[in-house]
């Protein structure tokens, strides 16, 4: 499935079911990072690839991306299956 394939929620839709984004280790991939996020009953709603994440915002390289616009790309990118966890 591709992102052109998948719908997303709405801004205002995933700050009603975003509770969390949680930078972790990838537990398949111990040199690898991820971007949990979590709902407001702790369940893992998905998850993003910290690298790709890093480089669609331009931060690619940096040692930190600007806390707040990891947290809109995101937003902006909660597939609408979300809604069903």
């Amino acid at each position: 499935m591709t992102e052109n394939d998948v719908k997303f929620l709405s801004v205002e839709e995933a700050l009603k079911i975003v509770a969390a984004i949680q930078e972790e280790e990838d537990i398949n991939r111990m040199d690898k990072r991820v971007l949990t996020v979590y709902n407001y009953e702790d369940k893992e709603i998905c998850w993003f690839d910290y690298d790709e994440v890093m480089a669609a915002v331009g931060a690619e390289g940096k040692k930190k991306a600007e806390k707040s616009v990891v947290q809109d790309y995101i937003l902006h990118h909660i597939p609408d299956w979300a809604k069903t966890i």
